[in-house]
C-alpha cells in the first residue's frame, strides 16, 4: 500500500483561485447599472442647469471610471461617450461633438453589428448633429469624415451614405439661389 502524496500548497479548490494573493488588494466592484443612471442623471441635471463646462467635467469623470472598468467596447462606455458629444453640441462645439458621436457609432458597431437598430441610431445622430452646423469651413471636411465612417458602417450605397454624399455635393456646388461672387480683376 502506498503512501498518499501530500503536496505542499495543499488541496486546491475553485475558492483558491477567487481569492487574491497576500498583500494583493481585491479588485474593486464594478459601476452597477443604478449607480451609472444615477451619475448620467447627474450630468444631465448640471447640464440643464446652464453649467456645460462642469457637465462635461462630470462626464470626462465618468468616462474615465467606466473605461477603466469596463474597457472601451462595452454599452456603458459608449453611452457616456455619446453623452459627452451631446455635451459638446450644446456648448457649441459641433466639430467635438461630431467626433465623439462617430466614434460612438464605430464603437457600437464593433459590438452590436452594422445592421443593429442601435447603431442605426447612432449614425442618424451623427448626420443630424452635422447637418445642424452652423456653415463653416470645417463643415465640408467633417461630412467626409461623416461619410467615410458611414460608408463604412453601412456600405458606400446605403440611403445614409447617400444622403450624406447628396449634402456634401451641395455644399460643394453653390445653389442657382446663391449669388456668384464678383470678379475683380
Amino acid at each position: 500500500m502506498s503512501e498518499p502524496l501530500y503536496r505542499p500548497w495543499g488541496t486546491v479548490t475553485p475558492e483558491f483561485w477567487d481569492a487574491p494573493g497576500p498583500g494583493i488588494a481585491p479588485l474593486p466592484s464594478r459601476i452597477a447599472p443604478e449607480t451609472l443612471r444615477a451619475r448620467l442623471a447627474k450630468v444631465a441635471e448640471v447640464a440643464q442647469t446652464g453649467h456645460l463646462p462642469d457637465a462635461a467635467a462630470l462626464a470626462a469623470r465618468l468616462d474615465e471610471n467606466v473605461t477603466a472598468e469596463y474597457g472601451e467596447p462595452h454599452l456603458y462606455t459608449i453611452q457616456v461617450r455619446e453623452v459627452r458629444g451631446y455635451l459638446a453640441a450644446l456648448a457649441g462645439d459641433h466639430p467635438s461633438g461630431l467626433s465623439w458621436y462617430l466614434h460612438a457609432a464605430q464603437l457600437r458597431v464593433t459590438i452590436q453589428g452594422p445592421r443593429h437598430p442601435d447603431v442605426e441610431e447612432a449614425t442618424r445622430r451623427a448626420y443630424s448633429l452635422w447637418r445642424a452646423m452652423p456653415q463653416e469651413a470645417d463643415r465640408k471636411r467633417l461630412g467626409t469624415d461623416l461619410l467615410t465612417i458611414a460608408g463604412d458602417i453601412h456600405g458606400p450605397d446605403s440611403p445614409i451614405a447617400r444622403r450624406i454624399r447628396e449634402r456634401l455635393y451641395a455644399l460643394a456646388v453653390p445653389s442657382s439661389d446663391t449669388p456668384a461672387p464678383l470678379n475683380r480683376a
